[in-house]
């Protein structure tokens, strides 16, 4: 009878598994596949413009960080890191990673483009002008947003020609007659 006992409680035992009543091989199914110490990962970079373009800055700033620990501070982890800063609006730290990108690479054209929007976003319309107007030559007028950008940049630049305060006072001009064809122009300051 103990023997009997034994072998009753030995199989119900063994119907107690951990993988919740089904058989070792179920559970193996589901399990997650094992880590490869050898496989690569994915370029970081890839990453985080799939993530701005998904709206995502704050994990796509996440993922530019990592491809600079992998990959150092190029050229394009620059410019990535100031795009997502400015997406985020931290127009300041955006500012002097894309000046260190155009600083290495003046020839990169969206480095040049970004920091023209930071510059514009910052209040900075003449130095703007100046950047899209290298990003609009070294890209050959090929970018529809750039030629945009430098549009925007120089009627900026000419609308702030004249001070807000000019626009506002009102000036009262006369013209006088003085003698066959002389004439002199009072105003009332």
């Amino acid at each position: 009878m103990k023997t009997a006992c034994l072998i009753v409680s030995l199989l119900s035992l063994a119907a107690c598994q951990l993988t919740g009543g089904s058989s070792p091989l179920k559970g193996a199914e589901n399990a997650p596949p094992p880590a490869d110490a050898k496989g690569e990962g994915v370029d970081g970079l890839l990453v985080g413009h799939r993530l701005m373009e998904a709206g995502e800055s704050e994990l796509a700033l996440k993922a530019y960080l990592r491809a600079a620990a992998e990959s150092g501070m190029s050229v394009d982890v620059l410019s990535a890191l100031g795009s997502a800063n400015l997406a985020l609006g931290r127009l300041g730290q955006a500012e002097q990673l894309l000046r260190r990108a155009v600083e290495i690479d003046p020839s990169f054209v969206p480095a040049q483009n970004n920091l023209g929007v930071v510059l514009m976003e910052r209040g900075k319309a003449p130095e703007a002008k100046v950047v899209f107007q290298q990003a609009y030559a070294l890209d050959s007028g090929n970018t529809d947003s750039i030629r945009e950008n430098l549009r925007r940049a120089i009627a900026m630049t000419e609308n702030s020609v004249y001070a807000p305060e000019e626009e506002e006072k009102v000036h009262n001009f006369s013209l006088v007659r003085r003698g066959q064809g002389e004439f002199v122009l009072l105003s009332a300051l």
